[in-house]
């Protein structure tokens, strides 16, 4: 089988996720269109020099509806005879769109794809496309859905994580982002998004808030008790799926989970020929991919099994692995990953994640995959896995080697 390469990796910075956000007034297709020109001004691409652009996104009404993919390339200077597809597979999406691109490269259905995702939370919030699992009662009931913050509190009852636990998690996400900033670590992949004068827009993450502690997010409030405790009452309908549960530990809250953004990302990915064509040095290959489905209500603790699938049909132990980007969706998410394989944080998103950057939903997944490329060569290692939990119970994982 032929070998799939990531030849560049680029992401945007990430920028609040509302009205006062540097990125609000900028729509999901203009950010979308920067980054894939961004990406073919970086490598001299010209013609039609990729086969196809694969690009997630999550809400997909509005301006992030109609095959965004598609207009995001109409709208870029990529050659138009390059077509577009749009696929959601919710927190995950931007990293199903580099495994779909490596996938169709490992086959032979192309040379070279573009391939990550855009969501502009600010703008298209969260949830307003609906979802079948949480309104239609027909599944709804007989899955005993609850709301993601609620699973993350689940994970931390099931597990046994406290509220200083999940804050410490938040405290360091804070601290190695503002550490990864300051030492250039993101310089050679965040790109600078301009306005139509070319004057700059943001530069940096504008989330971030590294003066983060322990004392101030003590001060914080659980943002899920109430809805689980009150009405409409979802930790009732946890405990019925979990009877074993005597009460939900309430631990997360705006500190320790993932911040909500606006960004966007884009991978190159090609085989061999595709690099010598176009004088292009392949930077990594993407080793191997997995996906799985795992219990809705929890729903979150799909990163475990996925590695734990990745691992054995590619022959892999979890000692094999450098360097882990586990998505900071909730501080439980992770802690339950570094739990479940005995893994070091020191090994676990050392740049921080998306508790200190934020989490733009259809970018996220084809973002930390560049961040763990730029990692793997800034500390010389060979191989890195990315992961992250999937709402309605999934994960999905990407294992990349360095070339």
């Amino acid at each position: 089988m032929t070998e799939a390469y990531i030849y560049d990796a680029i992401r945007t910075p990430r920028g609040k996720g509302r009205k006062d956000g540097a990125l609000h007034e900028v729509t999901s297709l203009r950010l979308s269109s920067q980054t894939l020109n961004a990406l073919k001004d970086r490598n001299n691409l010209s013609g039609h020099a990729v086969e196809d652009v694969i690009w997630g996104n999550v809400t997909q009404v509005m301006e992030q509806g109609g095959c965004l993919a598609r207009s995001a390339v109409l709208a870029s200077d990529l050659d138009e005879r390059i077509p577009g597809l749009a696929i959601n597979r919710f927190c995950a999406s931007g990293m199903e769109a580099v495994n779909l691109a490596a996938n169709q490269v490992k086959g032979g259905a192309g040379m070279a794809y573009i391939a990550g995702g855009v969501e502009m939370m600010g703008r298209v919030a969260m949830g307003s496309d609906g979802a079948a699992i949480a309104v239609d009662p027909s599944i709804a009931m007989e899955q005993y859905f609850v709301p993601q913050g609620i699973s993350a509190d689940i994970i931390a009852t099931e597990y046994g994580f406290s509220r200083d636990d999940a804050d410490q998690l938040a405290v360091a996400s804070q601290q190695r982002a503002e550490k990864a900033w300051k030492e250039g670590r993101f310089k050679n992949s965040v790109i600078t998004i301009t306005d139509q004068n070319g004057l700059t827009i943001l530069d940096h993450d504008e989330y971030m808030r590294p003066q983060t502690d322990m004392q101030s997010l003590g001060s914080l409030s659980p943002a899920f008790q109430a809805m689980g405790e009150v009405m409409p009452g979802f930790d009732k309908v946890a405990m019925l799926k979990y009877p074993h549960l005597e009460k939900i530990n309430h631990i997360h809250h705006a500190g320790n989970s993932s911040g909500i953004v606006d960004g966007a990302a884009a991978v190159l990915i090609g085989n061999k020929e595709f690099g010598e064509k176009y004088g292009l040095k392949p930077r990594a290959r993407i080793r191997a991919n997995a996906k799985i489905g795992t219990d809705p209500t929890i729903m979150l603790t799909g990163p475990v099994p996925v590695t734990e699938k990745i691992l054995a049909e590619n022959g892999m132990t979890i000692n094999d692995i450098d360097l882990f980007e586990v998505n900071e969706a909730f501080a439980a998410v992770v802690m339950r990953f570094m739990q479940a394989f005995d893994v070091d944080h020191d090994k676990v998103n050392v740049n921080g994640g998306s508790i200190a950057m934020g989490h733009p939903l259809g970018a996220t997944g084809a973002m930390i995959i560049g961040t763990l490329l730029d990692e793997l060569e800034r500390a010389d290692k060979e191989v890195g896995l990315a992961t992250l939990c999937i709402a309605s119970g999934m994960g999905a994982a990407t294992i990349i080697e360095r070339v």
